[in-house]
């Protein structure tokens, strides 16, 4: 497997991990909530560059992604059964969030909000965590291509 895109996958991870982004579930912090936060982000980035670069250099950090998934899925003890059952959910759900966020620019507070209420186990509305996403879709407006596969996200926000 192709390792270009290994530190951008990390930082996704890491963004992931950020505390703040977890404020405002009812629930504790799960894999299934990490995920989706997970795709929150990539689903941004895919937002952002789907028009700026190759189909083709964004295929393949697609497929890395979510071998990458797959991979770490596997590692938490899932069958090769429940595995592709899983991958299918989780890209069903990654196509919904895209769908969703497709017209971000143009939703007002409330109707971000929403979109996070529609996938995530959230008790009041996500202020934080629709600022937190306007701020990093913000970021990745300014940043390249290049510097956010090589690595270098430094959120500020």
């Amino acid at each position: 497997m192709n390792n270009n895109y290994i530190n951008f996958y990390n930082n996704l991870v890491k963004l992931t991990r950020n505390k703040i982004l977890y404020k405002e579930f009812t629930t504790q912090d799960e894999f299934s909530d990490r995920l989706l936060i997970f795709l929150f982000h990539f689903a941004f980035f895919l937002k952002i560059f789907k028009h700026k670069i190759d189909k083709i250099i964004l295929q393949n950090v697609f497929d890395y992604i979510f071998k990458q998934l797959e991979t770490s899925i596997r590692e938490i003890g899932y069958g090769d059964a429940s595995i592709n059952k899983k991958m299918k959910i989780y890209l069903n759900t990654f196509y919904s969030i895209l769908n969703s966020i497709d017209k971000w620019e143009n939703f007002d507070l409330t109707e971000r909000s929403k979109i996070f209420k529609n996938y995530l186990n959230i008790k009041k509305e996500p202020i934080l965590m629709t600022n937190y996403f306007e701020n990093y879709y913000n970021l990745l407006k300014k940043s390249s291509f290049n510097s956010l596969v090589k690595g270098v996200i430094k959120p500020n926000f």
